[in-house]
């Protein structure tokens, strides 16, 4: 993320970005010194991420049938997941036992009478007993407590929420997030500047002057734990809000460029360590505000470290007895709900 023209000089050259390693997977080749330095140990993810894991039918083919669409949001059956101001209705978060809170269609008539967008999530239950599922932005209404039946819970941004593990109704609650944030974001043509319609139940802004459409956006972002040997590389970004936190190294994937590219391309640009052999781990939804984080793993073939300082504040080596008790060593690790927090302790638990 950040200046990509950032480059670290040494001696009289300037090393390239990216080092020569294959970005696919192809035939063998005889195997270098330095490839054997680069190999990566397989480690599986060993539960899903949260976010993950949505229970619901997404039922596309559905969109576009406006009957189907009107008839179920009339559906007193039928569950509205609102969202307000890029937060979500959240009940127990004091009791320390979060529950999304869904609103049935038959109390969810001031929501609805709100008049923001909504947008079809799609099919909660197996037929015949699914129910449709939308979300609602009231982000218009100064108080949304007066368009809820009762006192059902409080709106909370997600990420503080917690999420020790993935539960079906986070993946919803952010989906609908998500969603609704891209819809407030696309309210006007990128093309022409001019309005634009909802349209495929609230999956497409199509512009009501030029009617070019525009579909919901998921910027690709890869994210890597960087290893050597039983050090990990870590690093604490001009963005974080702790001041003593430490994690994995991210960025985005630019255009014309491989998973693996963007990988060895961000650590070196970060940390200038350059990297060998790259090796997938999972994927997490992440609408904060509208990305999907790729997680790998990524084997260092240096140890000298210059930073980024436009984005690091600082990137160092940390062994496994120093992660193993981050507050004797005054850090902290990614929030636990993060798929960084995730490769750090996948790795951890190969001892």
């Amino acid at each position: 993320m950040g200046n990509r023209s950032l480059h670290t000089r040494v001696g009289n050259s300037v090393p390239p970005v990216v080092p020569g390693a294959p970005a696919w997977h192809g035939p063998p080749r005889p195997e270098t010194p330095a490839a054997r330095n680069a190999r990566v140990t397989l480690i599986l993810a060993s539960r899903p991420n949260v976010y993950s894991s949505s229970p619901l039918d997404r039922a596309g083919l559905r969109r576009e049938d406006q009957a189907w669409i009107a008839e179920r949001l009339d559906d007193p059956d039928s569950l509205f997941v609102p969202v307000w101001r890029s937060r979500n209705l959240v009940h127990g978060l004091d009791e320390g036992a979060p529950e999304a809170v869904y609103i049935s269609g038959e109390a969810a008539t001031a929501l609805r009478m709100a008049g923001g967008p909504w947008v079809f999530l799609g099919l909660l239950d197996e037929p015949p007993n699914d129910r449709a599922v939308f979300g609602i932005d009231i982000s218009a209404a100064e108080d949304p407590v007066p368009l809820l039946p009762n006192t059902l819970g409080k709106f909370v941004d997600l990420r503080a929420v917690g999420w020790g593990v993935a539960k079906p109704e986070a993946a919803v609650l952010a989906h609908a997030r998500g969603l609704l944030h891209w819809r407030s974001r696309h309210r006007f043509c990128g093309v022409c500047g001019a309005p634009c319609d909802a349209k495929s139940a609230g999956h497409v802004m199509q512009c009501i002057t030029c009617e070019a459409q525009h579909f919901p956006r998921t910027d690709p972002a890869v994210i890597m734990l960087v290893t050597r040997g039983d050090h990990a590389l870590l690093g604490h970004s001009q963005r974080f809000p702790r001041a003593n936190m430490y994690s994995t190294l991210a960025g985005f994937v630019e255009p014309g460029e491989t998973l693996e590219e963007a990988v060895r391309r961000e650590v070196f640009e970060e940390s200038g360590i350059r990297t060998g052999a790259v090796h997938y781990h999972s994927s997490q939804p992440w609408p904060f505000p509208g990305n999907v984080m790729l997680g790998f793993y990524a084997e260092a073939l240096t140890e000298a470290i210059t930073i980024d300082t436009e984005e690091m504040i600082d990137v160092r080596w940390f062994s496994r007895a120093e992660i193993r008790d981050p507050a004797q060593h005054d850090f902290v690790l990614p929030r636990v709900d993060s798929i960084a927090r995730r490769l750090i302790e996948d790795w951890m638990a190969l001892e």
